[in-house]
């Protein structure tokens, strides 16, 4: 009599569905750095590529061929952002389980209708949210649990680059799901909701600022906290592509000191390099940040120290889902989170068009 492999030591077979940049550089290399899962099959329109860098997985041309012959337990939805929902939802209904790369969908009600069905076929559904893994965001959760800069009464979380060129890219050009607001504000927005909870008012300036630009590639939110445990409170969120000028990542003002944060966590250009997770020193980010403390009643008393950084880890997302596959765990993104972070996306939206703050809550 054969013997049964236990669900908690089952491999999960992993079915990727798009191989460009998201599939191949955050996750394929990511989820297969964790034990027990298994990257059995892609489908791709580029099946040369995969076999060059995945030579053991399976390749199909579309969606419909994996899921009817993949023999995957879990498919990661890596595809242009309009097709976040379409894979899922088929997915789904084939009673896979499913991760969708950031943003989970174009809008909050196709946000909804996924994590309806995900909890009528009792699957597991996450959106890959990986910044909540970056290292500096863990040491600033942890600066905040500490209390060492008192109440905090001011956040700015930025994301600056230099890319003056527009490229000829899906996530650059006039099609649904593409610019800044929902690339990097996916990343932003979840960050703050995740330390602070949803703010009373939200108001989001955008703009196309390079030459050439069709899509917004400036975005500037303000988040007010009015009531509630942390008000009151303010949170600045900043992107753009062209800044030549590097500015803090973070900076944290409290009743009692400040933090900033300089440079982005290690693993996003380790990962464009070809590193993976698990090499030494994975996830280390050197450049610590300066905490300041008051140690008076006047801001000329005060002491400042570097505040070493949390190690970040991008593979802990996918073995938390792995975990909450086999029942011995929480799902690191539910689909009730993902669902919020959609509505505010689009409340950040109808905010930049009418040129206001509007009601979040």
């Amino acid at each position: 009599m054969p013997s049964v492999v236990p669900n908690h030591l089952h491999n999960l077979r992993v079915g990727l569905v798009g191989f460009g940049f998201a599939g191949q550089t955050f996750h394929a290399p990511v989820l297969t750095a964790v034990p027990g899962l298994t990257l059995a099959a892609v489908a791709s329109s580029q099946p040369d590529k995969v076999r060059a860098a995945w030579p053991e997985a399976h390749v199909f041309p579309h969606v419909a061929a994996l899921l009817d012959h993949g023999n995957v337990d879990l498919v990661v939805v890596a595809t242009p952002n309009s097709e976040h929902h379409p894979v899922a939802h088929r997915a789904l209904s084939a009673g896979r389980h499913v991760v969708v790369d950031k943003p989970f969908t174009l809008d909050a009600a196709q946000a909804r209708e996924l994590a309806q069905l995900a909890q009528h076929k009792s699957l597991v559904l996450s959106v890959y949210q990986n910044r909540r893994f970056d290292s500096d965001f863990h040491t600033l959760r942890a600066l905040l649990e500490a209390g060492d800069i008192g109440r905090p009464v001011y956040l700015e979380s930025r994301i600056d680059r230099f890319r003056p060129g527009v490229r000829e890219r899906w996530r650059e050009q006039a099609v649904p799901g593409a610019g800044l607001w929902l690339d990097l504000g996916a990343h932003l927005v979840d960050q703050a909701l995740q330390l602070f909870g949803r703010p009373d008012t939200l108001q989001v300036d955008t703009a196309a600022l390079r030459d050439g630009a069709q899509v917004e590639d400036y975005f500037h939110a303000v988040l007010r906290y009015e009531t509630g445990p942390h008000a009151p409170l303010r949170v600045v969120l900043h992107a753009t592509s062209l800044a030549a000028v590097g500015s803090a990542r973070f900076v944290l003002h409290g009743t009692r000191g400040s933090y900033v944060k300089r440079g982005e966590d290690p693993q996003e250009a380790a990962l464009r390099a070809g590193g993976r997770p698990g090499a030494p020193g994975w996830g280390v980010d050197i450049e610590a940040g300066e905490l300041t403390v008051v140690q008076g009643a006047g801001a000329d008393e005060t002491s400042s120290r570097p505040f070493p950084n949390a190690a970040g880890d991008y593979a802990r997302y996918y073995a938390e889902v792995r975990d909450a596959i086999r029942g011995a765990g929480p799902n690191p993104v539910p689909p009730q989170q993902a669902v919020e972070l959609m509505e505010m996306l689009d409340l950040g939206r109808q905010s930049a068009a009418e040129g206001r703050a509007l009601a979040a809550r």
